[in-house]
């Protein structure tokens, strides 16, 4: 049964141009827990609905009258340089969505690998895990901070899900609201990412225009997974750096590093 679900869901026929696009279409692909567990966030999720909202309460300012017939959408964090400043964000679990998960996300795309490190309480197990991820290539350690306890996630419980099974990672407090005060706070001197909420390009010129280095994807990488596989990812991934280089254009961007505050303003509704 489970075959003859993905194979449907790669036919021809599917034509997904957005992220929205994969949303709906893995919702019809997955069963309910799974649907609810990648949906979901804890309690009400305000958090997981506001992060999406804020970024509809900025508005991109346009610039013409500049020639943006070359516009370059690379950009380096810790020094390596990549093709757009998009990243997919730490889950896990993506098993329950393809039948290889991880393998067919780590598949996708092209750059750098890091790994995600839930601090263990017995710290040679720590070093042992540093040292096998470093022997394979990672080249940075995502360490976790934010959950001292697992939310309250409802859906998880009524769908009795092991309490173990929680993406924390996919409802992110770092919403763009925030993202002011975090650059200012650092003043400089580390690199800043967000992640929570970028649905579109305009999202992720945003972000970087407020000063982030650059986002990272969680639940839109999963929908491509659970519609396509690797290709899935690829599409979602190619898809939003594509609307990011029509942003930038539209902004009057040639590079990166042109992107800065003056392209945004608040909505005061």
């Amino acid at each position: 049964m489970e075959d003859k679900m993905w194979s449907e869901c790669e036919g021809p026929e599917m034509s997904l141009v957005c992220l929205t696009d994969f949303q709906a279409h893995a919702r019809e692909q997955l069963s309910k827990s799974t649907r609810d567990f990648i949906e979901g966030g804890a309690d009400d999720s305000i958090t997981r609905d506001d992060n999406i909202a804020a970024f509809k309460r900025i508005r991109l300012r346009p610039r013409y009258l500049r020639d943006v017939s070359e516009v370059d959408t690379r950009t380096t964090i810790q020094g390596e340089e990549i093709s757009a400043p998009i990243c997919i964000a730490p889950t896990g679990f993506h098993c329950l969505v393809w039948p290889d998960g991880e393998m067919s996300t780590a598949r996708a795309p092209e750059g750098l690998r890091w790994f995600q490190l839930y601090v263990h309480p017995d710290l040679q197990l720590n070093k042992q895990l540093i040292q096998r991820v470093e022997s394979l290539g990672f080249k940075a350690l995502v360490i976790t901070l934010d959950t001292p306890v697992c939310g309250n996630r409802r859906h998880d419980i009524r769908n009795q899900l092991r309490r173990n099974l929680t993406l924390t990672d996919l409802q992110s407090p770092k919403k763009i609201d925030a993202l002011t005060e975090v650059v200012a706070a650092v003043k400089g001197k580390i690199e800043v990412y967000l992640d929570g909420g970028v649905r579109t390009g305009n999202d992720v010129l945003k972000a970087l225009a407020l000063g982030a280095k650059c986002i990272f994807l969680g639940r839109p990488i999963l929908w491509g997974l659970a519609c396509k596989g690797e290709h899935g990812v690829k599409e979602v991934l190619n898809i939003l750096t594509n609307e990011f280089h029509t942003s930038m254009a539209l902004t009057g961007c040639r590079s990166v590093a042109e992107i800065n505050r003056n392209l945004v303003q608040f909505s005061r509704l």
